[in-house]
């Protein structure tokens, strides 16, 4: 390697642990080493943008626009407080009923966004009944991330995933991935049962209330509600004719997102584009010109040609190497730096013998996505659950997530393996 390539690594090391330090915001972080990388001559400008992946951002950027006019609605409101009715305001049910209805939503809109909608409605009823939120938080931040890891729009690690193998289409993550995810959401369900059963008993008197609750005052805007879940239709039809059509993904996420802001007038624009979280645009576009410099220097061909030489090149080692890389990894680590730079080292592999890279694929996307369960900082959508939490008094400790999450972690990730290896590899 050489001086440049020790430049690329000494400035993403750098970057990389400031980011997991938290001590500047990370979508700063990320963007002053996608600047360094150009201002030393890593890459020329040209390349970082050529690394910019504009799909990926694209299909954030729609889904984020539709899910926030779609959330003015008060349809996910509506959606919980539903659920809290049809079980009777019983507490267990209640729990599941939400449990089911955040994996469901993780999988269609994404976990980070799930997360946000349900967590104000889920700690309202959680003060109705009078028990203790940690129980609902924690199992929803679970269920968030599973559901997630079902879809190509789910979760940020399998946007990029997709986006960057075209053969790995919204079907191809739906046949591949959300047969494993059933399998341990129904693993899932009775473990939570088992370990928050006790705290989360209540009364007649305060279940009954929950039964007053009117779900149909919670949908603000019937007429915008309307045109919403018509445009989300077509958009998740168009995410499965994506490839037969000759679209890609973004483009598809993109015509969703300005048909319903042709449907719903100008005055919704601006709301619009606030919806979109920036910050983790450009945290993103930081990202991509950082591994550029490993890509074009030479770096990840290297770390790519050591993983085959430790497993020597094998498809069920390989698998596993990746699996519980990326799941531990993911647990302490942010997983979208670690899936950004996971994806070229992949891609070098078939250039280095391995000739069936599909379970690879599949491997990094189980393991990034279910890892972040592992620990309170393993995804994004663990501190945002932590953070409205500590808000309204209810804080969640590393330690005490640490205690349920990891061991149903590494459950998720034993499943994983037996699956990748009765399915692609036997």
């Amino acid at each position: 390697m050489g001086l440049q390539a020790y430049w690329a690594i000494g400035i993403f090391l750098v970057i990389y642990a400031i980011i997991i330090s938290e001590k500047i915001h990370r979508t700063i972080i990320a963007m002053i080493g996608a600047v360094l990388m150009v201002v030393f001559g890593i890459v020329s400008q040209e390349t970082a943008l050529h690394h910019i992946d504009f799909n990926t951002l694209g299909l954030l950027i729609g889904m984020m626009i539709m899910v926030g006019i779609t959330a003015e609605t008060g349809l996910f409101k509506y959606i919980a407080v539903k659920a809290a009715k049809l079980a009777k305001g019983q507490p267990r049910r209640i729990l599941i009923a939400l449990v089911i209805i955040t994996a469901v939503c993780s999988a269609f809109l994404d976990n980070v966004t799930t997360v946000l909608l349900m967590v104000p409605v889920t700690l309202s009823i959680t003060r109705q009944l009078r028990v203790n939120p940690f129980p609902f938080l924690f199992t929803q931040i679970i269920a968030s991330n599973v559901g997630g890891t079902a879809t190509l729009i789910g979760d940020p690690p399998n946007i990029m995933i997709g986006s960057a193998v075209k053969e790995l289409t919204f079907m191809a993550f739906i046949t591949n991935l959300t047969p494993i995810v059933i399998i341990i959401m129904l693993a899932y369900i009775p473990l939570f049962l088992v370990l928050f059963g006790k705290q989360i008993k209540s009364t007649p008197e305060l279940q009954q209330s929950i039964m007053e609750m009117d779900e149909t005052a919670m949908l603000t805007d019937r007429k915008l509600l309307w045109k919403c879940l018509a445009v989300l239709a077509l958009t998740i039809i168009g995410f499965f004719l994506h490839q037969s059509l000759h679209l890609e993904s973004a483009t598809v996420a993109l015509c969703g997102a300005f048909l319903l802001l042709l449907l719903t007038g100008e005055h919704m624009l601006e709301h619009a584009f606030a919806s979109i979280e920036w910050p983790t645009i450009f945290f993103f576009v930081g990202l991509f010109v950082l591994v550029s410099g490993l890509v074009e220097t030479g770096v990840i061909n290297q770390l790519a040609e050591q993983a085959i030489k430790l497993t020597g090149g094998n498809e069920f080692a390989t698998s596993m190497l990746i699996l519980w890389l990326s799941a531990i990894a993911s647990a302490f680590l942010d997983n979208i730096p670690f899936v950004a730079t996971m994806i070229p080292m992949i891609q070098e592999m078939g250039t280095m013998g391995v000739s069936n890279l599909e379970p690879l694929w599949w491997s990094l996307a189980l393991g990034a996505c279910l890892g972040g369960n592992g620990t309170l900082i393993g995804a994004s959508a663990n501190l945002i659950v932590a953070g409205l939490a500590g808000k309204e008094g209810y804080p969640i400790s590393f330690i005490k997530y640490l205690k349920y999450g990891f061991p149903l972690m590494l459950l998720s990730i034993v499943l994983s393996s037996l699956y990748i290896y009765f399915r692609y590899l036997m």
